[in-house]
């Protein structure tokens, strides 16, 4: 057993203070305030220190990344025992839980595979079961129903945004992703409605199912693949199944998009980047607008806002719709010889921001239509013309995306910066054709 595998279990052991949490009460934050003062201020030297010492804390003399992580356990504790605050016990416990059972997960598999998505996967397997397991005990303990679908989607969920947080912060951090999806899940909680068996199943086996196509097929990083994966479950928890679909199509078709014809593409110098595997801040520029439509849909669903839902329902669809055009666009116009400047319609070579090609625009056409169909189907809209202000968006936003290219793309605004605007482009242009109609 290396020492890192043996550091993540005594992090583990740590971590399952949190089960005593409900039977102490207001007391809760006393086990791991004790283990910061003696972490931070006693254990300097021993056994004990070797187990729990990173590198940096041989140097320091000091256990600093224990301190830490009992210093957030502490802090998430005392809101969850603070009377006008109220941090849900289940979450506080099942958040730390998730974060020491997680990295226990990824170096146990890390100790038999050299693989970084195995070592992933099993992150989000000990987080997974810890998750549920702390939720379920807490709700043993406090005699209230156990609630295993919502417990269980809410672990899923809080393992992979654990995850994502670790795939670009480093082990030192631990106390801002455990702090991160103690919040997380939180809002999720008050803004969720009831999860059934058939969404917390559904949900979960299609993280499973997405996650390994997406990564395995080469459509997207590790870290891109529990981006786009993390946000479809978030549209399942506050929208529900149908705007996972529509979420999940952008990334599915698009993802396949970038991948017909790549070689083709590449002796073209059209082609994305990394193999056409798209990273966390692609995928971020192309669905972030959409994450915000769909936490706001269920803060006025919530809070019974009628137009404010029917709104942000629009602003969901349209951004997809303009993430969906615009790659297809991009991908199926590249193909095509003697584009032209969206500006000036001058010939210019393949590849120039702003360009454009009839078959392009006619593939991002179809691509808005095809998210204004599944939207019509799936998702609550306020009526059946809303479909067309939805393919209205979607085509705004693929023309404010070669605009935007013809003119400051490069120049100081990046091409992540450039899709963000043209989803947010899609939201607005959706909303204000629908207003009239």
């Amino acid at each position: 057993m290396t020492s890192t595998l043996r550091r993540a279990g005594g992090f583990a052991g740590v971590g399952t203070l949190a089960l005593a949490a409900p039977s102490l009460g207001s007391a809760a934050f006393a086990p791991f305030a004790a283990v910061a003062l003696l972490a931070a201020f006693v254990i300097d030297d021993g056994p004990l220190f070797e187990l729990f010492a990173r590198p940096g804390d041989r140097k320091d003399g000091r256990l600093n990344g224990l301190a830490g992580f009992a210093l957030a356990a502490t802090g998430l504790a005392l809101l969850a025992t603070i009377p006008r605050v109220k941090l849900p016990m289940s979450i506080f416990v099942a958040s730390v839980l998730m974060l020491a059972y997680g990295n226990l997960g990824a170096k146990l598999v890390g100790e038999r595979f050299a693989d970084d998505f195995l070592t992933t996967a099993g992150f989000v397997a000990g987080a997974f079961l810890a998750g549920t397991f702390g939720q379920v005990a807490v709700a043993s303990i406090s005699n209230t129903p156990p609630l295993l679908p919502r417990f269980a989607f809410l672990a899923v969920l809080g393992g992979l945004l654990a995850a994502l947080l670790r795939t670009t912060l480093y082990e030192r951090d631990d106390p801002l992703v455990m702090v991160s999806i103690a919040f997380v899940l939180w809002g999720v909680q008050l803004l969720a409605g009831p999860v059934s068996t058939l969404e917390a199943a559904f949900g979960i086996g299609l993280t499973v199912a997405l996650g390994y196509a997406a990564y395995a097929i080469g459509t997207a990083s590790i870290a891109g693949m529990l981006t786009g994966v993390f946000l479809g479950l978030l549209a399942t928890a506050l929208g529900g199944i149908g705007w996972f679909v529509v979420l999940i199509s952008f990334f599915g078709i698009g993802g396949l998009a970038t991948k017909f014809r790549y070689d083709q593409k590449e002796s073209r110098g059209v082609a994305e980047e990394n193999e056409g595997a798209r990273g966390t801040g692609n995928v971020l520029g192309n669905s972030a607008v959409s994450l915000v439509a769909v936490v706001g849909f269920a803060t006025t669903q919530t809070f019974g806002h009628e137009l404010g839902a029917n709104l942000f329902v629009l602003a969901f669809a349209g951004s997809v719709a303009a993430a969906m055009s615009d790659t297809l666009s991009s991908e199926i116009g590249g193909l095509f010889d003697n584009p032209r400047l969206i500006t000036s319609f001058e010939r210019v070579q393949p590849g120039t921001d702003g360009a454009v090609t009839w078959q392009g625009e006619l593939a991002g056409i179809v691509g808005a239509a095809i998210v204004a169909g599944l939207a019509l189907v799936l998702l609550p809209l306020p009526s059946q013309l809303a479909a067309a202000a939805v393919l209205a968006g979607g085509v705004v936003g693929m023309t404010v995306d070669s605009l935007l290219g013809a003119t400051v793309e490069g120049a100081g605004l990046g091409n992540q910066a450039v899709n963000f605007l043209a989803t947010l482009a899609g939201a607005l242009g959706a909303m204000l054709v629908w207003l009239p109609l």
